[in-house]
């Protein structure tokens, strides 16, 4: 009988360690990221995101105030931009498809500058189904980063409405991280 109650302690005591080594590991990747001042933002991970609003190419108009208790992946990008353009299947295969149908989740690319008729054909050329959002003059933009820095950037929101993970121009490893980020967030 000693021998069963010893066995049973042992596997809580695992279980409770492995949930603590989980908990620190998620907040570790969510923990203030440093941003390079070459990337050109103004806010950082752990600042709230400002208030706005934009409209999709479909006419629907979107509020940051209705994201909280989401998780929010913002790309920002624009249809002459080729950085972007070698991003964007990897976001519609590796973030969109695996989570689109999850309701905490929202993903929006917000076309810097431009009409919705050139972001409409950019998004069918690029043969992407999340939903591109509209900023003219750059103005979203501008909330997040320099007007005159470029765009190929991602920021990511956590449930409690504060940026959680930035990143510029394409790096695969930066990249992953940042699908890792996504992953531990909507698991909380």
């Amino acid at each position: 009988m000693q021998h069963y109650s010893n066995v049973i302690r042992l596997t809580v005591i695992v279980l409770l360690l492995t949930i603590t080594v989980k908990a620190q590991s998620a907040t570790n990747r969510t923990r203030k990221q440093k941003i390079p001042a070459s990337y050109g933002y103004i806010l950082g991970p752990g600042d709230d995101v400002p208030e706005f609003s934009m409209t999709l190419t479909d006419g629907t108009r979107v509020s940051s105030k209705d994201w909280k208790g989401k998780v929010v992946m913002l790309q920002f990008t624009a249809s002459w931009c080729g950085v972007c353009r070698r991003e964007m299947p990897h976001i519609e295969q590796e973030i969109w498809a695996k989570h689109k149908d999850n309701p905490d989740f929202i993903l929006i690319g917000v076309d810097r500058d431009e009409p919705v008729d050139i972001v409409k054909r950019y998004a069918s050329a690029m043969k992407i189904t999340y939903p591109l959002g509209l900023d003219p003059g750059a103005d979203i933009f501008g909330l997040f980063a320099n007007k005159d820095a470029g765009v190929t950037r991602n920021v990511i929101i956590g449930k409690d409405g504060k940026i959680a993970f930035m990143t510029r121009l394409f790096k695969m490893d930066e990249f992953n991280q940042m699908k890792d980020v996504i992953d531990s967030l909507l698991e909380k």
